[in-house]
């Protein structure tokens, strides 16, 4: 049974950045094309970012050019480095696989304010 474990969440002003972290806690993470999700308050949870096994990435419009995914294979971890944040990035984060075939983590808070 796969368990996610995201951390990394935080308030942080306008234009500042954060970097979030994932541990996968099962086999195969390298082999699993994983994504970031994210649920802004009152919002339905929304695809932020995509990783596949090969290293290819994917982002929304909403995020492209700020935020960048990453992952160590070795250590089971995906991270999410955020730049540029505003205010509409506020809403808890989660990891996933891509499509999120997983249970799902508890996340972790992200607050985008002054």
């Amino acid at each position: 049974q796969v368990q996610l474990v995201e951390s990394g969440g935080d308030l942080v002003q306008p234009g500042g950045s954060l970097k979030l972290s994932c541990v996968f806690s099962g086999d195969n993470f390298g082999f699993t094309n994983m994504a970031w999700y994210r649920q802004p308050p009152g919002k339905q949870r929304e695809w932020v970012a995509t990783m596949t096994r090969f290293g290819s990435t994917t982002y929304p419009d909403s995020v492209k050019g700020r935020f960048r995914i990453s992952r160590i294979n070795a250590n089971n971890t995906l991270f999410l480095h955020m730049n540029s944040l505003k205010p509409e990035d506020t809403g808890v984060y989660y990891c996933n696989a891509w499509p999120s075939t997983f249970s799902w983590g508890q996340g972790t808070q992200v607050t985008v304010s002054s």
